[in-house]
């Protein structure tokens, strides 16, 4: 009987010769045992440290802090090219997937009915009317849109403008910054309630 193909990726399995009586078997001990995990299990911890990576390259920083508590978002820069009044939409462009939550600091709890404002370069890195959008927050807190990702121009990465406003919460402007190539990103976004700045 012949064996053909490769069962194993780097251990080929020639097919015997006319006359041979013994077959040629990979070298297996166990599942994850001999000679096989010498092959293969070094591959599966670079996929998972390859993945690990990737899953915080992106992650624009916690919502929680190391004692637990929750953290409010930083504030960042307005920049000059806001623009009041962005039209309520889902979609500014396709190519990157932006969702999140709204949480109200101290507790992280939902906040329903804010109003979350972006804005961002194209890629030619000129601010235009059509990559501005606002959505209003449902009762979990939630928002999400897709867009084209931003562009750069000198002394920027790529990054997109928030401005979230809701009743009894200090407003807040900030940016999340990525590192170019992401599909989709999640951006919690948390407000300080009255409590947390009178």
């Amino acid at each position: 009987m012949s064996l053909r193909g490769e069962p194993f990726p780097g251990i080929r399995n020639p097919v015997p010769s006319a006359g041979t009586q013994n077959e040629m078997k990979p070298p297996v001990a166990g599942v994850f045992g001999g000679a096989a995990r010498r092959c293969r299990f070094p591959g599966y911890i670079t996929a998972i440290a390859y993945l690990f990576v990737l899953t915080l390259a992106g992650l624009p920083g916690p919502v929680r802090g190391e004692d637990g508590k929750c953290v409010p978002t930083v504030e960042d820069a307005e920049g000059p090219f806001y623009k009041p009044g962005a039209p309520e939409r889902l979609s500014t462009g396709s190519g990157l997937s932006v969702s999140g939550e709204v949480l109200s600091y101290p507790g992280c709890r939902p906040v329903p009915g804010a109003r979350v404002e972006w804005w961002h370069a194209d890629r030619s890195g000129r601010y235009v009317d059509s990559l501005r959008g606002a959505q209003k927050t449902g009762a979990l807190g939630a928002y999400a849109f897709t867009t084209t990702p931003p562009g750069v121009y000198p002394g920027r990465p790529p990054h997109i403008h928030f401005k979230v406003s809701v009743p009894g919460h200090k407003p807040l402007t900030t940016q999340l910054y990525l590192r170019g190539g992401e599909k989709s990103v999640r951006f919690d976004l948390v407000v300080q309630g009255d409590q947390g700045y009178r």
